[in-house]
């Protein structure tokens, strides 16, 4: 009993002594807070991509259209069937291409973003840096800093 109690103890202790130097050691300094999405809207990039995005989908709309008046044009039933077949191939294909061009541009986006954020940081000393959305209180907003940075 009297070794079980020792034993307990002394690991009491040892888990009491690992979180104090913890506690001690993680002393952060510095926190800054940052407005992601206003970042993000305002960036250039961002605009850009969202224009380039409107204009593909005009594009595609305008490719239906097309497409539309070309099955209409069938006589019968089963050379439109056919030629939907086809459209409607070419059509997802297209829509993946459209998805997957800025799905990629968008992560670069926002590697870019977040490395502006983190370079920012850094050279201002900042130890942390969270999201506005997440901080109720404390912590130096960076967000004009950041938006002023972000091409």
């Amino acid at each position: 009993m009297k070794k079980q109690t020792l034993i307990v103890g002394l690991a009491m202790f040892a888990i009491g002594f690992g979180i104090n130097n913890f506690a001690m050691s993680s002393g952060v300094s510095k926190i800054a807070v940052v407005d992601v999405q206003a970042v993000v809207s305002k960036s250039a990039q961002v605009q850009s991509l969202k224009k380039e995005q409107a204009k593909k989908t005009e594009e595609l709309q305008s490719w239906l259209k097309v497409v539309r008046a070309d099955v209409d044009k069938q006589k019968t039933a089963e050379g439109k069937e056919k030629l939907l077949k086809k459209y409607n191939a070419e059509y997802a294909k297209k829509q993946e291409t459209i998805r997957k061009n800025y799905q990629d541009k968008l992560q670069a986006i926002d590697k870019s973003i977040t490395g502006t954020i983190s370079e920012h940081a850094k050279s201002n000393g900042y130890d942390v840096v969270l999201s506005k959305g997440v901080v109720i209180y404390g912590g130096d907003d960076i967000t004009k800093a950041v938006s002023k940075l972000v091409k």
